[in-house]
């Protein structure tokens, strides 16, 4: 019996050697992202993914070195339609893909019942954009944010209506969402303290399309001002059908109408200063600079605007490689003590969390719209 025996050529021989110990030396670093990438507001979990990805690959172009291997990142991006159901679902996916820790949710809706399943796996969870203040109050040691909380936005909104917008009857529409319920709650909360009167309390749901009904409800009480807490998916056709029923008010709202596709959305209803909004975040002049850069960078990449958050997101990328790096490790469990002591300059200002995982002296952006556009009102704390 003959045997034959097959040579290697030399040169092959080692390369192998060489690429296997590479690889050996190599270490991916699964970073999932979770955002409605389907639906009403596909655009705003669009932005905020892209953010995400701007981030892991800059790191990777850059080059990070954990533990004494390099590091490669990998973004693990899931959809969940704006859906808490789905987004528990997408949660699970990324836990049982041993993600090293995430980036999201957009929507507090879907932000706060993942969290659990993220705090249950003990995986460190940063949001870019969840704003309900229960989300960093159930005691999850895995939970932070990069923006200012309801109690931040809602109050901020209220006393601006108040005090600069001389509102006195004002009428509040909620979406039912954690987001629009929470935000709406702080702004009564924070104008009735203004002895403004509530007029009408109206609700919608972030589906909606028809609100005749409400909006009828809330015209034979002739408030001054109209409140919205929701998306500027539903703020648009509504804006349409307030001026279509002659509703003369200005209209206030949270981060979530606070977009550039709004005035699309809202066609010719949107007159020049009548609408104000509030970005639950923010640069002040020193560091505007590094918001201009990263706008021009962002649209350069992906072909389009900076909707809203994918500054918070790409920060929040960033943040948590940070930690992994002062940790010297990409294990959830070594480096969430160094994500909780943050200390961090990125582009949207400087970032540090306190007890809770909340944003330390978070700003908040006004806006209002001008010819089309948005107009920058002022950066406040």
């Amino acid at each position: 019996m003959q045997f034959e025996i097959k040579m290697v050529p030399l040169a092959g021989a080692i390369a192998l050697a060489f690429a296997s110990a590479a690889s050996a030396q190599e270490q991916i670093v699964k970073i999932g992202h979770v955002g409605p990438i389907s639906g009403g507001i596909a655009h705003l979990g669009k932005d905020n993914e892209n953010g995400a990805r701007m981030a892991i690959d800059e790191l990777n172009v850059k080059g990070v070195t954990i533990g004494g291997k390099k590091v490669k990142f990998e973004l693990l991006a899931e959809d969940d339609g704006g859906d808490p159901k789905q987004g528990t679902s997408a949660a699970q996916k990324l836990v049982d893909a041993k993600v090293n820790g995430v980036i999201g949710h957009l929507n507090s809706g879907t932000t706060i019942p993942a969290s659990k399943i993220y705090h249950d796996a003990g995986i460190p969870q940063i949001s870019p954009s969840a704003t309900n203040s229960k989300y960093t109050q159930q005691g999850f040691k895995t939970a932070f944010r990069v923006v200012a909380n309801d109690g931040q936005l809602g109050g901020t909104l209220g006393r601006y209506a108040a005090d600069q917008l001389k509102a006195k009857k004002v009428a509040v529409i909620d979406d039912r969402t954690a987001y629009g319920q929470g935000l709406a709650q702080e702004f009564v909360k924070s104008v009735k303290t203004k002895g403004v009167e509530i007029v009408s309390q109206q609700y919608t749901t972030d589906k909606a399309t028809d609100f005749n009904a409400i909006l009828t409800a809330i015209k034979s009480k002739k408030p001054d001002t109209v409140f919205f807490g929701g998306t500027d998916a539903v703020a648009g056709p509504m804006l349409r059908q307030m001026k279509a029923l002659g509703i003369d008010a200005r209209f206030i709202g949270g981060d979530g109408i606070c977009s550039e596709t709004l005035p699309k959305l809202a066609g010719d209803a949107l007159p020049d200063g009548r609408v104000v909004c509030a970005e639950a975040g923010g640069v002040e002049e020193a560091k505007k600079k590094g918001m201009d850069d990263f706008r021009a960078a962002f649209k350069k990449k992906f072909g389009a605007e900076v909707q809203i958050y994918s500054p918070y997101t790409y920060d929040a990328v960033m943040v948590m490689a940070e930690a992994m790096k002062k940790a010297n490790s990409t294990e959830p469990a070594k480096y969430l003590p160094e994500l909780a002591k943050t200390k961090y300059r990125g582009v949207i200002g400087d970032i540090a969390f306190d007890t809770n995982g909340d944003m330390k002296n978070g700003t908040l952006t006004l806006y209002t719209y001008k010819g089309g556009k948005r107009d920058q009102i002022a950066v406040v704390k």
